[in-house]
């Protein structure tokens, strides 16, 4: 099955990112083997990369639906099974297709025949020396470029996987390194991708370099949008001639930015279940390990477990408030509790009130029940951890101060008498909280008031590593700051402190919830086509209509939106009518008919690392705007991960283990 034009958001049936990728790896590549196949198994071969790219996007289940008796690895030594065909998935590098090569030529090939795909477009010389081949020749079923290279990591989201962005991109070392310009080339290529699988070509928008005056000069770092926005550009202009039924018009919007838009999103902490979970457990990806009692009952056991769309629990929490899911986690436990006898009668037996610990005990005393209630259990557990750890770390107080050191309200003294007075506040909260006074006070640490505040909160030097490579995230340094100080400002041409205004309509009932990203209002503006000209440009030839957008489409204008729920804290988070045991999976069933009748979809990138609240506005925002909003990014890191990606910016000898805070 071919993907159809169908996919761009002009068209008929709207498909969700992720389903239009799973689709392609299904259908278009693993289905279309089996027009001209005679083995009715096959071998499916990946390399590390697109194995990757597989597992985001597909179940195991689903591959094997698909005629895929075995998976296996390129560079494992395989058995040799000449009597079924295999397929390639791989990417179109020189060490590959010497692998592949090796596979299938001379006398004994370890496959009847092969079916090769390409994750992103392949050098003419590559083809060339798998043609000069003639014993490979004749066993080749398809060679093709699938032009799929990126992680569908959510719904919404995918990645780049390029971890070390932030160090080969925006260190100071960076300029006349080979990898700026290897690491710049392979996200462009991997970002188009994503394009020529959702048949779409957008009007490419990017953050342009700042500039004090003539006589500043503009460095590489500060190039980084417009040069990955050329990148992304030249890819797209060869899928135009080259792509069947790519589109040869704009359909849609790519808003290309990085990490200096905001400084402040990857460190501050988000109160929402999702980004807490990663934020505060020590989980590997999605994947959280806990204890479940052994089938013999005499012992526990740990069993993982994946937090992802499948999970119709974590589906609806995800967004909500921790305060809010906890809440509505105890009212489902109650309400299948009330539901149901068994229940009642162990409740009655131990009297009163139950326990989060009892309700579980309870719950796996119930086995025929076991399906229904085995995730309300888990996500029970989490949010029991989540808040015993808010309450030993003082998260409360720490979330209060960085939420008004954001919006103006607390200033250096309310800080000063923080790190004398709260103790017990962990280093690691310590410095995101100094990280977040430095990106809103630069000027204070181009003196030794910085290193003053650094021994009262009783950080180290390496420590202040962190916060000093926050200046390379921003703009040209001034003449002032060159002789060994540094700016943090966002933009060089303000005065004021770039405190963050109060969003009017956005109240909520829920304490801490008051910051949101500068990704969220610039999403908005890219929306109603009123981004900054002096800040941002256009890459894509000014149309007739204003802004360069059609006057056909309802870019312009965004549908009345009712207010922020003050119980919920956005309707978004909270479908109708969830607060039984049972309908989280309504949320399951509703989610892909959300997408339908929505206007133009808007991509965005974030070079150098995106977050979860930023996530989370995509889809907040695809509710509000009537739009699917795709975000993008080198990496999704949560504040540990980038708070020592930041270290490594000057740690040319370090490991990632050695740096982990």
């Amino acid at each position: 099955m071919s993907l159809d034009s169908d996919a761009s958001s002009q068209g008929g049936d709207h498909r969700s990112f992720r389903q239009i990728t799973r689709d392609r790896l299904l259908f278009e590549m693993l289905r279309s083997t089996r027009k001209d196949s005679k083995s009715t198994w096959k071998v499916l071969i990946m390399d590390k990369f697109t194995v990757k790219i597989m597992s985001y996007a597909c179940k195991m289940a689903d591959i094997t639906e698909e005629g895929v008796s075995l998976v296996e690895d390129l560079y494992k030594r395989r058995q040799p099974l000449p009597s079924l065909d295999a397929i390639y998935f791989i990417q179109p590098t020189k060490e590959n297709i010497v692998m592949f090569l090796s596979d299938m030529s001379g006398r004994s090939p370890l496959y009847k025949k092969a079916y090769v795909f390409f994750s992103s477009p392949i050098q003419r010389e590559l083809v060339a020396q798998i043609k000069k081949d003639s014993s490979v020749l004749p066993r080749i079923g398809a060679l093709s470029e699938m032009n799929l290279e990126y992680f569908a990591i959510d719904s919404q989201g995918f990645i780049t996987d390029h971890e070390r962005a932030l160090e080969e991109l925006f260190s100071e070392n960076a300029e006349g390194s080979h990898k700026y310009n290897a690491c710049l080339n392979s996200m462009a290529t991997r970002i188009s991708t994503v394009f020529a699988s959702m048949r779409e070509f957008p009007r490419v928008h990017y953050r342009v370099a700042k500039t004090i005056d003539a006589s500043t000069m503009t460095t590489l770092r500060d190039l980084v949008p417009t040069k990955l926005a050329a990148g992304v550009w030249n890819c797209l202009a060869k899928y135009k001639t080259t792509i069947p039924e790519f589109p040869q018009t704009e359909t849609c919007e790519l808003l290309i930015v990085d990490r200096s838009i905001d400084q402040i999103a990857p460190i501050i902490h988000e109160w929402t279940y999702d980004a807490m979970c990663h934020d505060l457990l020590c989980m590997d990806g999605n994947k959280y390990v806990h204890e479940v009692p052994s089938k013999n009952g005499s012992a526990t056991e740990k069993k993982e477990v994946l937090l992802e769309d499948h999970d119709p629990v974590w589906l609806e929490l995800r967004h909500a408030h921790i305060a809010d899911a906890s809440e509505r986690l105890h009212d489902k436990m109650t309400n299948f509790i009330s539901k149901n006898k068994a229940a009642q009668l162990h409740q009655a037996r131990n009297g009163g009130e139950l326990s989060t610990r009892d309700l579980q005990k309870m719950v796996q005393a119930l086995p025929q029940y076991s399906d229904q209630i085995d995730k309300l259990s888990l996500h029970v557990e989490i949010a029991g951890k989540l808040n015993n750890i808010i309450r030993e770390q003082s998260l409360r107080d720490v979330g209060q101060l960085e939420q008004d050191l954001v919006f103006g309200d607390a200033g250096t003294k309310e800080l000063i008498n923080f790190l004398r007075t709260q103790l017990g506040v962990s280093r690691e909260n310590k410095l995101r909280l100094l990280m977040i006074y430095a990106a809103l006070n630069p000027e204070k640490f181009e003196s030794d008031k910085g290193s003053k505040l650094m021994q009262l909160a009783g950080l180290s030097a390496d420590d202040m590593i962190a916060v000093n490579n926050m200046r390379c995230l921003c703009g040209p340094d001034t003449k002032k700051s060159s002789g060994g100080g540094f700016t943090l400002k966002f933009d060089v041409n303000k005065k004021k402190h770039s405190y963050r205004k109060e969003r009017t309509g956005e109240e909520s009932a829920w304490a801490l919830s008051r910051f949101y990203p500068v990704l969220e209002e610039l999403i908005e503006k890219l929306s109603k086509g009123e981004l900054p000209k002096d800040e941002y440009n256009c890459m894509n030839d000014p149309s007739p209509s204003a802004h360069g957008y059609p006057t056909s489409t309802s870019v312009r204008t965004s549908p009345a939106h009712s207010m922020r729920s003050r119980r919920t804290g956005g309707t978004w988070a909270r479908p109708r009518g969830s607060d039984d045991g049972y309908s989280s999976d309504s949320v399951l069933r509703h989610a892909s008919s959300d997408f339908k009748r929505l206007g133009q979809r808007i991509f965005v990138f974030v070079i150098g690392g995106a977050t979860r609240s930023e996530l989370r506005a995509a889809h907040k925002l695809t509710s509000k705007l009537k739009r699917e909003i795709i975000l993008g990014s080198s990496s999704l890191d949560d504040p540990p991960q980038f708070i020592t990606k930041l270290k490594m910016m000057s740690a040319e000898e370090l490991t990632l283990d050695e740096l982990q805070i």
